[in-house]
């Protein structure tokens, strides 16, 4: 996972970096400024490239409610994902889990599992676990209810 697919921080452009990176399709270059200043203008919310940028870098951290509506709907995001922690972890969870199921390998192995029994895919996910502590990486998912 590269530093920018981690979760993000609190302020806004944090958040709005995050979904940058993270809310694209495999093939495709993540979306410029300027891409989504142009969508969210024809649904009819005014916004610039330039403002967007702004606000990606930190230099604007208080856009209007309508902004924020743009945004979250062009990404799909409730607009609280902007400033609800509850709701941008629960986000960031199912971000992170799309962005798993993106990577041709994961689906692989996803799929190769559909028709197991209980034991066999508990069995499987106890290597999963092993190997992941092996590597230093987190074992337990993280629970959104936490």
């Amino acid at each position: 996972m590269s530093d920018d697919e981690r979760v993000p921080g609190n302020s806004l452009a944090d958040k709005l970096n995050h979904l940058f990176v993270n809310m694209t399709t495999a093939d495709r270059t993540p979306y410029t400024v300027e891409e989504v200043a142009r969508a969210i203008s024809a649904a009819g919310i005014s916004i610039s490239g330039s403002y967007i940028w702004l606000l990606r870098r930190g230099q604007r951290d208080n856009p209007t409610l309508r902004h924020l509506e743009g945004l979250a709907k062009f990404f799909g995001v409730p607009p609280a994902y902007f400033f609800d922690d509850q709701v941008t972890e629960m986000v960031n969870a199912e971000l992170s889990l799309l962005t798993a199921l993106r990577d041709t390998q994961v689906q692989q192995i996803a799929l190769r599992t559909a028709g197991l029994s209980t034991k066999s895919l508990k069995s499987i996910g106890e290597v999963i676990e092993r190997v992941r502590e092996l590597e230093g990486l987190p074992t337990e998912p993280s629970d959104p209810d936490d």
